[in-house]
């Protein structure tokens, strides 16, 4: 069974072991959260919003989703979703998406994001209902 908890105060424990886990295969963004999370400015505070998921006590994956700059209409941002190795296939991600999902809509009625880092992330994203654009800096949107 998946949880999902929202983060607020601190990055979870695990979260460095995960870091290095992404690192290892090449993933930057949860070394650019660890930076993120918790500075002065930092995007995933209200209206924005990180969430973990824990299968057990372990934890499995992270994401997030926090204003989106420079559109003509509001809108809001997938980022920074990593789920571990280990517990990919298990519908974390889709957890932690439909989490980002409903977070981000209660904002805004568009949800944007950017897949290009991984082979995997566009066909994740079309699944999840995010269709291909050509904007820049977003290769997904998602109209409510």
């Amino acid at each position: 069974m998946v949880n999902i908890l929202r983060l607020v105060e601190a990055l979870p424990h695990g979260f460095d072991v995960m870091c290095a886990e992404a690192t290892a295969e090449g993933v930057r963004n949860m070394a650019m959260l660890a930076v993120e999370f918790g500075s002065k400015g930092d995007p995933f505070t209200e209206p924005g919003a990180l969430f973990a998921a824990f299968v057990d006590s372990d934890l499995a994956g992270v994401g997030g989703v926090t204003p989106e700059t420079g559109l003509a209409e509001p809108a809001m941002r997938m980022r920074r979703l990593y789920v571990r190795p280990a517990f990919r296939r298990a519908g974390v991600a889709r957890a932690l998406a439909g989490a980002m999902m409903q977070q981000g809509f209660q904002s805004a009625p568009l949800l944007t994001l950017n897949a290009a880092a991984s082979p995997a992330a566009p066909p994740f994203w079309e699944a999840m209902g995010f269709e291909p654009v050509d904007w820049p800096r977003v290769t997904h949107a998602l109209q409510l």
